[in-house]
């Protein structure tokens, strides 16, 4: 099946703006194929990360990975890792899987799970979901198995 589907919002650029500072990887380049590491079936290795430049004050950092063209309307959230400490500037490959610096600590990304989630397209026949699912997930696994779709707004007035 062929997914024509349009990207999602980059939902960095609907924040407000604020000073940038650079983050540079071992693992990853911009506009390229992920390495097989950071695939899901393949590896589901977080990726090595550094940064710098960041504005006086910082007191700590959020790394987030976001999969805007995910076959889904609300894209999906890979990793979120969250408090790390602002003298913590780089990851080494695989860091999300072992024990984390200060009081760091992973949310849960759209797969449900607690650290880094490599990407993979949803595999065989059934849906692939359970009561644990996130909406992005049922999202994801629908956008390869939907026939049909019917909807019904209503609205609320008071």
């Amino acid at each position: 099946m062929s997914i024509e589907r349009p990207v999602s919002p980059n939902p960095y650029d609907l924040l407000p703006a604020t000073d940038s500072f650079t983050v540079t990887s071992t693992d990853v380049s911009e506009g390229q194929p992920l390495k097989d590491d950071q695939v899901a079936a393949l590896g589901n290795t977080s990726p090595q990360l550094s940064w710098e430049g960041a504005p006086d004050g910082t007191r700590s950092y959020v790394v987030t990975c976001f999969d805007p063209d995910a076959p889904t309307p609300s894209g999906f959230w890979h990793w979120v890792l969250v408090d790390l400490p602002a003298e913590v500037t780089s990851l080494d490959t695989g860091a999300a899987a072992r024990d984390l610096p200060g009081k760091a600590f992973h949310v849960r990304n759209d797969g449900g799970g607690h650290g880094f989630m490599g990407a993979a397209p949803p595999e065989g026949d059934s849906l692939g979901v359970d009561e644990n699912a996130s909406p992005a997930v049922v999202s994801f696994n629908l956008a390869f198995k939907t026939l049909g779709r019917a909807i019904l707004h209503g609205t609320y007035q008071h």
